[in-house]
């Protein structure tokens, strides 16, 4: 008769626990929380809101750019906050007040997550700048824009795991350049 064999690892199988919560940023974990709350009190602008992030930073974990800092959080909320505020003005052109009510209650929510990211202030990004762009200046090296952002936020530089938010510091840059 035919016996089925049956295969054996000679390796025991190792058995590991993923932890999903272990690269998430701090305020992501705010967010949940905020979910859960805004579920039992039943704020539906609230949870919508909340849903559209937590959604948004879970499909950006299936790419090549998964959403790890919460600056890189501070970025996908300043941009949704900008998308509303454009519906907003185009509800307000089409004359629909109520629309544009739920979009400005909206970006209100989305700007109070936004500030309770903490980031370097202005002052001290200029300081960095102008540090950096005397330092090439001393190299020799050649004065340009992208030369100074990718020195900045090189893995040894400047701002290299700062809280800074890079379209604050482009901006910076493209006036210290000027």
């Amino acid at each position: 008769m035919f016996r089925a064999l049956r295969f054996t690892s000679a390796a025991p199988l190792r058995q590991v626990r993923w932890n999903s919560t272990a690269t998430t940023p701090p305020l992501m974990a705010t967010l949940r929380a905020d979910l859960k709350t805004a579920m039992r009190a039943k704020d539906t602008a609230r949870l919508n809101v909340l849903r559209a992030l937590i959604s948004e930073t879970n499909n950006a974990a299936k790419t090549s750019s998964p959403i790890q800092t919460d600056i890189q959080l501070l970025s996908l909320i300043r941009k949704r906050a900008a998308a509303a505020a454009d519906a907003a003005q185009q509800f307000a052109a089409a004359e629909r007040a109520d629309l544009k009510a739920k979009e400005d209650e909206q970006v209100t929510i989305l700007e109070e997550y936004a500030g309770q990211v903490k980031t370097l202030s202005a002052e001290e990004v200029e300081a960095i700048v102008t540090q950096q762009i005397a330092t090439i200046k001393e190299a020799g090296g050649k004065l340009d824009f992208g030369q100074v952002l990718k020195a900045l936020f090189a893995p040894s530089g400047a701002l290299d795991g700062k809280p800074a938010d890079r379209k604050e510091v482009a901006a910076l840059v493209k006036k210290a350049l000027a």
